[in-house]
């Protein structure tokens, strides 16, 4: 009889002891997270170089990396015999996933890049989806025209896992049975004030392998601080993200304090339609870990 108590005993502790373990694994350890901030890059620099029909090819990103995510892009065009100038009239931009099975897959993108007026430069952005990998390697594909003439290069490039949390992205299923992307854009630093806040929101063309740019839609907004010692607790003057004439969606964030954030989102289409997210309680609980919406990214500043 005794041992049978000792092996319930041993039995139950053990099932016990495995929930714990369990439930430990699905909390977020903010503990190790704090401090664990991105310095803002601000200058551009080279990130690869090729030569294509006589001319070379400079490709340029803050900080001369490409991360999973949001990146503001630059091509710069010039000679390749003396490296000098010359009147590009416009180039494209296209990154392209490459899996092991060659299945093609483009990213969200700026195609038709920016001239800027002292014609240094053509600026864009990619959003890319994943980090290179064995299994899936990154190229941009640029075409250019000089003189009524496109040429077409390609380029592989290395896109690294993503260590600023202000520029997360995630991906989902909505209601309409649509896969969806939405990518934080701004701010790469966030200041305790009202922040603008810019996304993309974009919905993957799964004929054509590619992600469009969503339009119309609302991203109603709810942030808060998931911390359990800060009671999931939000902030006043928080405005929804609606689309602007550059494609983006711009709203209002306000961060009263630093540390880890989630940002709770809805997303509404333009007949009102909820596509994806949920309400999170309004109700403060110290010492508990914040409820979170279907639809959410976690920052960290």
């Amino acid at each position: 009889m005794r041992d049978l108590f000792i092996k319930k005993v041993v039995f139950y502790s053990a099932i016990i002891s495995f929930l714990l373990i369990a439930c430990t694994k699905e909390k977020t350890d903010y503990e190790a997270e704090r401090g664990n901030t991105v310095a803002e890059n601000t200058e551009f620099k080279e990130v690869t170089s090729l030569i294509s029909s006589g001319y070379s090819i400079r490709i340029e990103a803050l900080g001369g990396v490409l991360y999973r995510g949001y990146n503001d892009i630059r091509v710069i065009i010039n000679k390749q015999q003396n490296n000098e100038p010359v009147a590009v009239s416009s180039v494209k931009l296209l990154p392209v996933q490459t899996n092991v099975q060659g299945m093609k897959i483009v990213c969200p993108h700026q195609s038709e890049m920016d001239y800027t007026l002292d014609g240094r430069y053509f600026s864009g952005y990619s959003v890319f989806t994943d980090e290179s990998s064995a299994a899936a390697n990154w190229s941009l594909e640029i075409d250019f025209t000089i003189g009524g003439q496109t040429f077409t290069a390609t380029q592989h490039v290395t896109v690294k896992p993503q260590v600023n949390k202000n520029r997360n992205l995630t991906t989902f299923t909505g209601k309409d049975g649509e896969q969806y992307l939405i990518a934080l854009i701004a701010p790469w630093k966030p200041t305790v004030s009202e922040n603008k806040l810019v996304a993309g929101i974009y919905k993957l063309d799964a004929a054509q392998l590619s992600y469009t740019t969503v339009n119309g839609y609302t991203l109603q907004l709810d942030p808060r601080m998931p911390e359990p010692s800060m009671g999931n607790h939000s902030s006043p003057n928080n405005k929804d993200l609606v689309q602007q004439a550059d494609g983006l969606y711009h709203g209002v964030v306000n961060y009263t304090m630093t540390g880890n954030w989630t940002l709770n989102f809805i997303l509404v289409n333009q007949n009102g339609r909820v596509i994806a997210g949920t309400e999170v309680p309004k109700d403060f609980t110290p010492g508990v870990e914040g409820r979170k919406s279907e639809l959410y990214i976690d920052i960290l500043f």
